[in-house]
C-alpha cells in the first residue's frame, strides 16, 4: 500500500545509539531514562511520550524529528528541492545536507551560503578531522590560524581541521557559495 508509513523509532535508536558507542546502561544514565525503558522502546514494546524522545534524541546529538522520517532504501539521491537545512546560531551561514542524512556516515558533503553580513563574529574553530572545499560562486577570505587567504570561483582549498579556522565572505554586497567535505561529520 503506497501510503504506508515504514518507520521503526525503535531500531533507529538503537543503531544511532551504537553508532556513538554507547550501551544501554550509558543512554540511560545520561538521559535520566531507565534502562528498562529504553530498552523496550528500542525493541518496539513501549511507545515513548514526546519528553522521553526528547531526552533521547538531545544525547544522540539529532532533532526529534530524525526518528520519525521515513526510511526508504533507495535514498542515495537528494533532489535540490529535498536538501536538509542545518540550523545554526549563525544565520549569515546557510547550511545544506548534500546527502540523505549524516547516520552512520565517515564523511559530510555540504553546499555552504554565506551571505554579505559573514564575518568572524565568534572568533576561531577547530575540531578533529580533515576539511576540503571548493568555491562555485563569490570571494570567501578563509582565515586559518594567523593567516588570511582570499579565495575567488574555481579556487580550493583542503586543510587539517584541528588547526583554528572560519570562513567570512568577502564581499559584502555579494553571496559567496561553496561545496565543502568534512571528516567526520560535525554536525
Amino acid at each position: 500500500m503506497k501510503d504506508e508509513i515504514n518507520i521503526d523509532v525503535g531500531l533507529k535508536i538503537r543503531n544511532l545509539r551504537k553508532s556513538k558507542n554507547l550501551s544501554i546502561a550509558n543512554l540511560s544514565e545520561y538521559t535520566g531514562l531507565s534502562a528498562g525503558l529504553i530498552s523496550q522502546i528500542e525493541r518496539n514494546k513501549v511507545v515513548p511520550s514526546i519528553k522521553v524522545m526528547w531526552k533521547i534524541a538531545k544525547e544522540l546529538n539529532v532533532n526529534i524529528g530524525y526518528f520519525f522520517e521515513e526510511e526508504n532504501a533507495e535514498d542515495v539521491i537528494v533532489r535540490k528541492n529535498n536538501r536538509k537545512r542545518i540550523q545554526t546560531n549563525d544565520s549569515t551561514k546557510t547550511y545544506e545536507l548534500l546527502m540523505p542524512d549524516l547516520v552512520n556516515k565517515n564523511l559530510e558533503l555540504l553546499l555552504i551560503t554565506l551571505n554579505g553580513e559573514t564575518k568572524r563574529n565568534k572568533g576561531l574553530v577547530s575540531h578533529e578531522g580533515e576539511e576540503c572545499g571548493y568555491i562555485i560562486k563569490g570571494k570567501m577570505k578563509l582565515i586559518f590560524d594567523t593567516k588570511e587567504y582570499i579565495l575567488e570561483e574555481g579556487d580550493s582549498f583542503y586543510f587539517k581541521s584541528n588547526v583554528s579556522h572560519v570562513y567570512e565572505n568577502y564581499d559584502k554586497d555579494k553571496e559567496c557559495i561553496l561545496i565543502c567535505a568534512m571528516t567526520p561529520p560535525s554536525f
